[in-house]
């Protein structure tokens, strides 16, 4: 389970190690050999055709400490045309250090939308409306931008600070919730829920070991927001991180986006072995996909990717791989994660057969660094899978073409 995202000024760390063909848009770029690179003219690289048939393209080049942002949900426009990615820009001063680059699949032309604070408070629709935190006169605000259009536009002014999650968008686009630091020992944590509508701003629930909350609202129920919980996690007054979880682990429960009433999930002990802080929603399934500690009755040749809803235990829905990180597509039909050992494979797969397949190796070597873990996830149109790997020896964003036909292959019964 990562320590993802503790403060807008502190360096992202994990300790996930200690657990566990034909691509559309490609018109005009001439295919070449296995293992041939060619620069397309938006300037990414292509590395080569794996023997799955995929193809790996290196979309960043200029050396930035970068990322595609996350997995759980596909930070791309709704017709899957563009995507996102974050790159933190040495020569530029001030908070707002951090670059937000549109990149548009198969030409690779990619331009700058705007500059924010960073990771913090990123947050997507699945109509691919970003939503972006942004320093200003003093103060804090929260804008977005439709990536099909890409003009940003303010939202709301914060009086609230001290964020430090990813932000999320309720099923109706009226709230924006994200997690929040309450004092200055780090020994209090929250939800603030912000009212797009009337702009108020209110904290719905509160805790000291939602230190790394990972909301995630339910796509198709507008009251309801996921929250990890890391029991027993830590951080010395001065914000450094003790523990990211005691003996208990991780778990993850439902809250109420207008009451922040809680309803607990069957996973984490002592249902299953600790959650890895790594989930994401089944479309409008009401389900959560998510990944366990690999071990015992949920190690590999078992399966340790769960699916679970209120109400009920946990299941298993794969296996054969030591998943980790975990996307689910656009529609819910399809999942992407990564395995983690070496050659630190993507792997996709239906969330209703069960059935997986390697779209290719990311070859990544990872690190503390976020930005070294695959975190891979599939565009809307099913495509392309966006993941990160420093295979060349630093951290860049790469895309590989989904081979042809695998998707309707995991689909089959």
């Amino acid at each position: 389970m990562s320590n993802d995202h503790r403060d807008q000024t502190m360096t992202r760390r994990t300790v996930i190690q200690r657990m566990v063909g034909g691509a559309a848009g490609a018109v005009g770029i001439r295919r070449v050999g296995f293992g041939h690179q060619k620069t397309a003219p938006g300037g990414a690289i292509r590395l080569e055709r794996q023997a799955t048939g995929s193809e790996i393209w290196q979309v960043t080049t200029e050396q930035y400490d970068q990322s595609n942002i996350y997995c759980e949900v596909p930070y791309c426009s709704k017709d899957s045309r563009r995507f996102i990615y974050i790159r933190k820009n040495p020569k530029l001063e001030g908070p707002n250090n951090t670059e937000l680059m549109v990149v548009e699949l198969g030409t690779w032309k990619q331009h700058r939308l705007d500059v924010c604070v960073g990771i913090v408070g990123a947050a997507i629709t699945p109509e691919g409306m970003f939503y972006y935190l942004k320093e200003a006169d003093g103060g804090q605000d929260l804008l977005r931008a439709d990536l099909s259009e890409g003009r940003p536009e303010n939202v709301h002014r914060l009086s609230n600070r001290w964020l430090n999650s990813l932000g999320t968008l309720s099923a109706d686009g009226r709230y924006y919730l994200c997690g929040k630091r309450m004092d200055e020992k780090y020994s209090l944590f929250g939800i603030l829920r912000i009212d797009l509508k009337t702009g108020q701003e209110t904290i719905i629930d509160q805790d000291p070991f939602i230190l790394n909350p990972h909301p995630q609202c339910d796509p198709g129920d507008p009251n309801r927001v996921m929250i990890q919980h890391n029991r027993g996690g830590k951080h010395a007054p001065d914000g450094k991180l003790e523990q990211l979880t005691g003996p208990e682990g991780a778990t993850l429960y439902l809250l109420s986006v207008s009451d922040g009433k809680r309803t607990g999930l069957q996973v984490g002990k002592p249902y299953t072995t600790p959650c890895t802080g790594h989930q994401a929603w089944i479309g409008k399934t009401g389900r959560i996909l998510l990944t366990v500690a690999a071990s015992g009755d949920y190690a590999p040749a078992k399966g340790n990717l769960l699916g679970v809803r209120a109400g009920q235990p946990a299941r298993v829905v794969a296996g054969g791989y030591t998943f980790a990180h975990v996307g689910v597509s656009r529609c819910g039909r399809f999942f992407s994660c990564d395995d983690w050992k070496p050659p630190y494979s993507v792997v996709i797969g239906s969330t209703e057969t069960g059935r997986t397949a390697v779209v290719c190796e990311s070859k990544s070597s990872p690190s503390g660094h976020q930005n070294t873990h695959p975190h891979p996830y599939l565009t809307p149109d099913l495509k392309w899978v966006i993941f990160n790997s420093n295979r060349s020896g630093s951290p860049h964003v790469h895309a590989a073409s989904v081979p042809e036909g695998m998707v309707e292959t995991l689909a089959k019964a």
